[in-house]
């Protein structure tokens, strides 16, 4: 990031007037700086000053300057800022949004010390450091502050983390303290997290570390658990001051420390996760920064200064513009400013992780940002300022949808995922390859309903057929839909409640996802559309506009008719329109805008919207409707305020009163207590009241123990029984004040009855009877007295009683009481006159049995008076009236029952009946039934009759057939069918028809009543073969009748569109002709048509008809081409005058098709077309018409007359006329071409020579090609042609004519043609033209295999080379090296070359070798060779030879072939070439690592190696790579070899066993070079054989933990401590395979398991007298080195023999031991030791044996 100064805010004073603090706003609209004088000014965003004010002391008395700001902070929400001053107070001060708004201390926290700094990181939550050591935390809302932490150390400094949920404070003592209010999961710890060197007054706190600086000059970045991380020091640079202050950007990516002069800038690079120091911005005189202030969103640094200055910096590391619309400024690696250059709007796109923001794009109409960093993706709406940034993998594949406002939809894979934006979160991810918008719906809260907290649905396609709805909140599936066919739309409603989706068959669904049902509301939907913010559906079907009110009722649809079609929505303003297109205009329909809005605000419970709308509306019936259901559901919400309200519309003057007074009650609670008030006992009691509830208010108020308010509820609304009772049930003492206020109010209000009860209830029944009576009430008094048995006993009372009842006709009550008193006579007569049949009937059984039939059957008569029909039946058959019993049961339409009885009847009595019942079955269409009732009745007829209305005709045939004669049933139908025909009943005279197999009768019917689509209809169906000729009578008929529509369906019908033409055109109804023309026709009958009709009406009418149809022209045509040629002219006369000529021409093809030639000779010239009045004569072959016209009108065809007349001479072989001819039309070239066409070449060719001389050498090229086709004989043409050209002096001719011959069978003639033409071109051709031939000729001989020839011809004209090459083409090297010699030495080389290349190719190597050695050498490597190459080589110089040998040794060691390479350089010696080294180490290590070489067998092998080895060092030393690490190395690997070879040597004799053994020993300290493990197996097992156990076992023992290392692949495991102290090294290559068989290891294994087992050895290597390892070559007390004795390798320490070469002894004893073996035994092998030992240390020391 770069600073760049903008502007001064501020301008410095002459002396210090420090800045103390300044602070940008959180909406970047304000900044503010507080200066020397405590005052604060305002600027903003621009830079403008707008607003200032005065700070004031915490006590006036002290004076206004008894103190300093020290700290100063924005609110969140930008419209407060809260002072920090040293006079131990902070104020908050309430500036507003606006400026100049009036400034208001809004908090004051008083302090027990000076504020030292201040932070305000969240809302009401200030955070300050006192010069005590505490930081403290001040709540804006309750107005107390509280100690967070205390220390005892003042507080320099206090920063946040970018989040503002962490708090770090700088002290006095270098401590810093961390502290979180919400560590976000980060788990960092909190206290004391570091301590500084010195104060800490620069603190900030970055995205990924804490930078602190002070007075030493050093800035100091710790980690985020306080260890260091980088430190940057600047205490020696003497331009440095202390750093006074720092500030990190908002995104925490850059750190800006000020000190003198100066403001240096780090910023954190995430590649390389360290802070890099920017270039820093140096000012000179801008003297001390003492306060620094960063824009919230990244874009600008401010600086205050010593001086009193403020000076504006712009921070960015790049900027962009985006299509010449948008502005990219990158603040930060993670944070991009977007500004919108035309409406000047700005949004701050920030990674919250810290990420690098790699590529910003603006999509979807220009309103979407998406961005990509590494890890994640930035979407945001440019419109809403809502940003999100998710978790992000991209292919760089993705598609964006932006069609929904609230969510993006990303596709990426077949995968779709949405991000809503303004969350850090997916919303939801799914599979789907559909891509289209329209077949994926999202809804996100888009709605919000009464209840419902989040509404986030997703609906998408799985599958073409198949649905899938999801909860996005949840992550759930709530709704699969497989349907039958394709879906090509869907679209869920605002509430996600119901989806809308269309098939491909138009039918539009309704399905509603909580109860699963999927209903089909609409065929044929062209448009669908919610209406938006409601549930209100709109949809268009053909030519109707459906509209759904109420979706919750698919089948109430609302349809009205539409000339258009639907192309939108437009909702505003108060109304819904809907927009048609009609034809060219845009109708708008307007929709019941108050059945939408008013039905969406009551389903989303928002009652507010509701009430708005109603009062918008005037009061009708259906507003009074609205107003009622909106106060019944306000009153349910409890939202009384807006009951009230609409009890007020509706003029329920009480209930709005009454709420009123609830309203003001909870109005008072909400005010006292807070809350809604309406949770308030007398709300919720008066409530209930109002709902008449009064149980719930009394339950209410007794809750509360408000037994007072209950009773008095009661007495106000007189319910006196229930207030006693609540007194009753609390032990009021005004009970029986109560009871007796109630008893006395009953009596003055007359209300004995009640006044009764109450007597009743307190027990005095005597008083109860009495007021009873008293009231008319004796049945209450009848009761009382039948419940008491003491009553009973009074006889008068009872009287008095009874008689009251008889009195007022209560019958059953007296009947009741006298049989109480034992009275059955009076009981039964009252229960009979008050027809309680029931009680009689039952007395009568007991006391008066006869009686109880007669009873019976009056009880039934009673109850059909009463109209209890069905009741009144048992009663009958309980009395035996049948008859009364089946009139009951049909009078009450028992059924049933009525032929339950009839079938237990007589039949005489039951068949009258029959019929009525069938009646009654026939009517619900139970015909079987009815048939069988009717049959019982012998009523058939009317069987028949029923089947026959009920259009039954079959089974009224059957029924017919079983009753009656065919012939009668025959009669009976066709009468019936006539009766029928007669009232109308055509449809079912003829089914009557049909039945009887008469169908002829129903189509005479059809026809006389000129119903003619059923007498097709049944003309089809019984004589399908007459419907053509039906349909073509019909048109006639109708055509006659002059129904000429309905005659031209008829006509259609049959196929005979001409018929319905020729009717229309007869009529005169020409338009109607057109039409069916046009569409019944073929391509041109309607033009026919038009044409009839235009010419019809003629003149000026005509051409504007033809215009109208837009046939004019076409109508002309079709004139001409129907001869009607006066029509056509008459038309193009008077419409089209450029079309005149055509017809004229027209008609003259039309005459001279008719033979009248002078007629058409005169239109054709009118037509302006004479040549073909020439070409008609032409045709005929009247030559002198047709000259005598062209030369009149067309003189440009005279030549083709001429020319038609030589074609008639040609074909009449007479070409001396045609010649003539031709010639006269100045047509030589036609000659030409009949001359050639007839074979007459000479002829052509004089012709060609005399009038077309350009053309000759082509005729002539032609002519040769002809030759050619024909063959030997052609080519005989051609050589004869070309003699003749050469005869006449034509000599270029002769030549191309020779040239041009070609024989495959006659080589001979070829070349002596080829030869004759470069002879006569040397000869007599221009230079140029010579040799160009002989280059044409040269190698068109080459080809043929003459050489030679061709190479003398080449050699004629001097060109040397060419010479050459042809005689190299023939392999005449000879020829070809004597030409080069002779003629040109510079082409010797070049000879040679191609015969190398020659030899080379034919694989001649020992003639190429004789030639070029190298390139035969190289043949012999191609060829693999090797034997051959390396002989050659060996005859040519050293390097050569070396060469080739170095090659074949790689091939050797390639193959596996070491010992053969090995050899190789034996026999040809070892050169010191570097590029040689690689194959000296590849043989050595393949020769170390190679088996079976640890034995006197393979002593010749490691003699080679070591002389091969030494040949090389020799080598070297003479060489510049003398004492080189190669050299060193080399000289190691010749050591080991001779320790190699002289152990060999030395087991092939038993006494050097330990000499042997020794030397296995002493190559353990090369294993660098060697395989570990097979070295220490073979010093193990030699060291095992001479018994040295102590050694063997610790040997094996590493060799087995080595081949486990082999298996694991790695060293890492091995333990080192046995050879502490040794040269034996640790590090060693790991080998990459076992060397040691499986079975040797195992045997190993077994011995070393033995020996650590029995603990008879310890595992420690033998020591010498300096008390280190007794072969290792270094003590490790002193660290001096002894020399390796050259037999064993064991150091030597005394007895040293040396030898003339420097660093080569051996020890005496040894040497001496060997010198005796050798004479002992006469080894050969030993004495070629011996020999190299000689050779290598410069000759045998003279010493003589010794064996002491």
């Amino acid at each position: 990031m770069q600073l760049k100064h903008l502007r001064t805010l501020l301008s410095p004073q002459d002396g210090a007037a420090k800045v103390t603090c300044m602070a940008w706003s959180q909406n970047n609209a304000k900044f503010a700086v507080c200066t020397v004088d405590r005052v604060v000014l305002l600027y903003d965003e621009h830079g403008e000053r707008r607003d200032k004010f005065s700070t004031k002391p915490a006590d006036m008395k002290y004076g206004r300057k008894s103190y300093m700001v020290k700290g100063m902070a924005f609110s969140p929400d930008s419209t407060k800022i809260a002072i920090g001053q040293t006079d131990n107070i902070i104020y908050v001060y309430k500036i507003g949004e606006d400026w100049g708004d009036k400034k208001v201390i809004c908090n004051k926290f008083i302090q027990t010390s000076a504020v030292t700094c201040l932070q305000w990181p969240a809302e009401y939550i200030i955070v300050f450091g006192l010069a005590e050591g505490k930081v403290r935390l001040a709540n804006t809302k309750t107005n107390k502050s509280s100690t967070i932490y205390g220390t005892d150390s003042y507080v320099v400094s206090l920063t946040t983390n970018c989040s503002g949920k962490g708090i770090l404070s700088g002290h006095a003592d270098g401590t810093i303290v961390r502290y979180f209010f919400d560590d976000e999961g980060s788990g960092e710890s909190q206290g004391k997290l570091v301590n500084h060197p010195c104060p800490p007054y620069a603190l900030a706190w970055a995205a990924t570390s804490i930078v602190a600086a002070g007075c030493d000059r050093r800035i100091i970045a710790y980690g985020k658990e306080g260890h260091v991380l980088q430190t940057f020091d600047y205490s020696r640079d003497p331009q440095e001051r202390e750093f006074t202050t720092a500030a990190a950007s908002p995104g925490g990516q850059s750190v800006v420390l000020g000190s003198y002069d100066r403001l240096r800038v780090l910023n954190w690079s995430p590649r390389r996760s360290i802070w890099e120091e920017a270039k820093p911005k140096e000012i000179a005189n801008l003297y001390t920064i003492t306060a620094l202030a960063w824009k919230r969103d990244g874009s600008r640094l401010c600086a205050g200064t010593l001086c009193g200055g403020v000076e504006q910096f712009d921070c960015c590391l790049r900027r962009s513009i985006y299509k010449n619309k948008f502005e990219l400024t990158y603040v930060g690696p993670s944070q991009v400013i977007v500004k919108n250059l035309s409406s000047g709007t700005r949004v701050v796109l920030k990674s919250h992780y810290g990420y690098e923001v790699e590529e910003v794009k603006i999509l979807g109409k220009e309103r979407y940002l998406v961005a990509h960093t590494s890890d994640t993706l930035l979407l945001g709406d440019l419109n809403t300022n809502r940003l999100s940034e998710v978790a992000w993998q991209g292919s760089g594949n993705e598609k964006y949808f932006f069609e929904n406002e609230n969510v993006c939809m990303i596709f990426n894979a077949g995968e779709l995922t949405l991000v809503e934006y303004g969350s850090n979160d997916t919303l939801g991810s799914v599979r789907t390859e559909f891509m289209n918008p329209h077949l994926i719906s999202v809804r996100i809260n888009e709605r919000c309903q009464r209840g419902m907290e989040d509404n986030k649905k997703l609906a998408y396609l799985v599958d073409i057929k198949t649905i899938a709805i999801v909860d996005l909140i949840g992550g759930y599936n709530i709704g699969t839909i497989s349907h039958e066919s394709r879906v090509d739309w869907l679209e869920l409603n605002e509430t996600g409640h119901k989806l809308l989706f269309r098939d491909r068959k138009l039918r539009l669904h309704l399905y509603d996802i909580e109860s699963c049902s999927k209903t089909m509301i609409l065929n044929f939907c062209s448009y669908v559309q919610w209406v938006p913010g409601s549930d209100v559906l709109v949809a268009q079907n053909r030519s109707n506009l459906c509209v759904w009110y109420n979706i919750e009722a698919p089948e109430r649809v609302t349809m009205s008719s539409i000339r258009g079609d639907v192309v939108g929505l437009e909702r505003g303003g108060g109304k819904t329109e809907v927009m048609v297109t009609e034809g060219v205009t845009t109708v708008a329909y307007t929709l019941d805008e108050g059945l939408i809005e008013f039905g969406t605000a009551i389903d989303d419970g928002n009652y507010s919207r509701a009430t708005a709308f109603l009062e918008t509306l005037e009061m009708t019936p259906e507003t009074e409707a609205m107003w009622k259901t909106l106060s019944k559901l306000a009153l349910e919400a409890r939202q009384l305020h807006i009951a009230e309200r609409c009890f007020s519309a509706l003029g329920h003057v009480a209930k709005a009163r009454f709420l009123h007074e609830t309203n003001e009650i909870a109005d008072q609670v909400s005010q006292e207590y807070g809350g809604e008030g309406t949770d308030f006992y007398q709300v919720r009691a008066r409530l209930a009241m109002l709902e008449k509830n009064y149980k719930l208010a009394e339950m209410i108020f007794l809750e509360q123990n408000a037994v007072e308010e209950a009773m008095d509820m009661y007495q106000e609304l007189h319910r006196w029984d229930e207030c006693i009772a609540v007194a009753e049930a609390k032990g009021h003492p005004a009970l029986e004040k109560l009871r007796r206020g109630y008893y006395q109010w009953l009596m003055d209000t007359q209300q004995e009855e009640r006044a009764g009860e109450l007597q009743e209830s307190q027990g005095d029944g005597l008083a109860a009877i009495s007021l009873y009576l008293k009231a008319g009430l004796p049945a209450k008094a009848a009761r009382l007295v039948l419940t008491r048995e003491e009553l009973l006993a009074n006889t008068e009372l009872v009287e008095h009683i009874t008689a009251a009842l008889i009195k007022g006709e209560l019958y059953e009550r007296a009947g009741d009481l006298f049989e109480k008193i034992r009275n059955p006579q009076r009981a039964l007569e009252c229960y009979c006159k008050g027809n309680a049949f029931m009680k009689a009937v039952e007395l009568a059984r007991l006391a008066f049995p006869v009686e109880v039939v007669k009873l019976e059957e009056a009880w039934g008569d009673h109850l059909v008076q009463q109209k209890q029909l069905d009741a009144a039946i048992n009663h009958y058959i309980e009395a035996r009236c049948s008859i009364k019993a089946i009139e009951a049961a049909l009078g009450a339409r028992q059924w049933k029952k009525a032929i339950y009885i009839l079938d237990l009847q007589d039949r005489n009595i039951a068949s009258k009946y029959y019929p009525r019942v069938a009646q009654h079955y026939a009517s619900l269409q139970e015909y079987e039934i009815a048939e069988e009732l009717y049959t019982k009745g012998d009523r058939t007829k009317d069987a028949i009759d029923m089947y026959t209305q009920a259009g039954r005709w079959e089974q009224a045939h059957k029924l017919a057939m079983k009753c009656m004669r065919p012939e009668d049933v025959s009669v009976l139908y066709i009468t019936q069918a006539q009766e029928m025909e007669k009232q109308g009943k055509y449809r079912e005279a003829e089914r009557l028809y049909v039945t009887v197999e008469e169908p002829d009768l129903a189509i005479t019917m059809f026809k006389k009543h000129k119903l003619y689509d059923d007498m097709i209809r049944l003309v089809g169906k019984h004589h399908p073969d007459l419907l053509s000729d039906t349909h073509l009578h019909l048109g006639k008929e109708l055509e006659a009748e002059g129904r000429l529509q309905e005659a031209e369906y008829h006509y259609l019908e049959a196929q005979e569109w001409k018929a319905t033409v020729n009717m229309y055109c007869s009529s005169g109804l020409w338009e109607d002709a057109y039409r069916v023309a046009k569409a019944h026709g073929g391509a041109n009958a309607h033009k026919h048509v038009a044409c009839l009709w235009a010419k019809s009406l003629g003149g000026e009418a005509a051409v504007r008809l033809l215009n109208k149809l837009g046939l004019l022209e076409a109508a002309i045509d079709h004139a001409a081409d129907n001869c009607s040629f006066e029509f056509a002219f008459e038309l193009s006369r008077l419409a089209l005058k450029h079309k005149t000529p055509e017809i004229h021409l027209r008609y003259a093809m039309y005459l001279e098709d008719e033979g009248k030639f002078e007629e058409a000779e005169t239109e054709f010239i009118r037509a302006g077309k004479p040549k073909e009045a020439v070409l008609m004569f032409v045709h005929n072959q009247d030559w002198e018409a047709a000259q005598r016209v062209a030369e009149a009108h067309n003189p440009d065809s005279v030549a083709e007359v001429l020319v038609g007349q030589a074609r008639e001479a040609l074909e009449e072989k007479d070409f001396q006329k045609a010649e003539g001819l031709l010639l006269r039309a100045q047509k030589p070239g036609l000659a030409l071409n009949f001359y050639k066409e007839a074979g007459l070449w000479s002829d052509a060719l004089r012709i060609c020579k005399d009038y077309v001389p350009g053309q000759l050498e082509a005729l002539q090229e032609e002519y040769e090609r002809e030759a050619t086709k024909k063959g030997g004989r052609g080519m005989e043409g051609l050589v004869e042609q070309a003699r003749q050209w050469e005869q006449a002096g034509e000599y270029s001719r002769a030549v191309d004519c020779y040239l041009k011959v070609w024989d495959s069978g006659n080589s001979s003639l070829v070349e002596k043609c080829w030869m004759k033409a470069a002879e006569l071109a040397i000869k007599f051709l221009p230079p140029q033209r010579s040799l160009e031939v002989v280059r044409a000729v040269g190698p068109q001989l080459i080809g043929i295999g003459k050489h030679s020839a061709a190479a003398e011809l080449y050699l004629n004209l001097d060109l040397v080379k060419e010479a050459i090459d042809a005689f190299i083409e023939g392999e005449e090297w000879n020829k070809a090296k004597r030409v080069a010699k002779e003629l040109d030495p510079r082409y010797e080389d070049y000879v040679d070359q191609h015969y190398k290349e020659f030899l080379k190719n034919q694989g001649k190597v020992d003639s190429l070798v004789g030639v070029d050695v190298v390139a035969a050498l190289d043949l012999y490597v191609e060829q693999g060779q090797w034997d051959k190459c390396i002989e050659t080589a060996t005859k040519q110089n050293y390097k050569i030879l070396h060469k080739y040998v170095a090659l074949y040794a790689t091939h050797l060691i390639r193959e596996g072939g070491f010992a053969q390479a090995l050899a190789l350089y034996v026999q040809h010696g070892a050169p010191a070439n570097p590029q040689n080294f690689n194959i000296y180490k590849r043989i050595f290590a393949d020769m170390v690592s190679s088996p079976g070489t640890n034995n006197a067998e393979a002593y010749h092998s490691w003699a080679d190696l070591r002389d091969v080895l030494f040949n090389l060092c020799e080598n070297l030393v003479k060489s510049s790579e003398a004492n080189s690490p190669a050299h060193e190395e080399f000289e190691t690997m010749l050591l080991i070899a001779h320790y190699y070879a002289t152990r060999s040597a030395a087991q092939s004799i038993k006494q050097l066993e330990t000499v042997a053994a020794k030397l296995s020993v002493s190559l353990l300290r090369h294993t660098q070079l060697l395989p570990a493990d097979k070295a220490f197996y073979e010093a193990g097992i030699a060291a095992k054989a001479v018994g040295w156990e102590n050694m063997a076992f610790i040997f094996l023992n590493r060799f087995l933990d080595l081949t486990d290392a082999i298996e694991e692949g790695t060293l890492d495991a091995l333990d080192h401590s046995d050879f502490q102290d040794t040269d034996i090294p640790f590090e060693v290559p790991l080998p990459a395979k076992q060397h040691v068989p499986e079975a040797q290891r195992e045997e190993v294994r077994d011995w070393v398991l033995t020996v650590s087992m029995d603990q008879r050895l310890e595992q420690v290597l033998p020591r010498d007298e300096r008390g280190a390892y007794e072969a290792s070559l270094v003590a490790a007390s002193t660290g001096v080195r002894a020399l390796p004795c050259l037999i064993t390798g064991y150091p030597i320490l005394r007895n040293k023999i040396e030898f003339k070469r420097p660093g080569k002894a051996a020890n005496k004893d040894n040497w001496n031991k060997f010198l005796m073996a050798i004479k002992t035994s006469h080894s050969p092998v030993c004495q070629d030791v011996l020999k190299f030992i000689s050779q290598w240390c410069g000759g045998l020391p003279s010493t003589s044996f010794s064996f002491q």
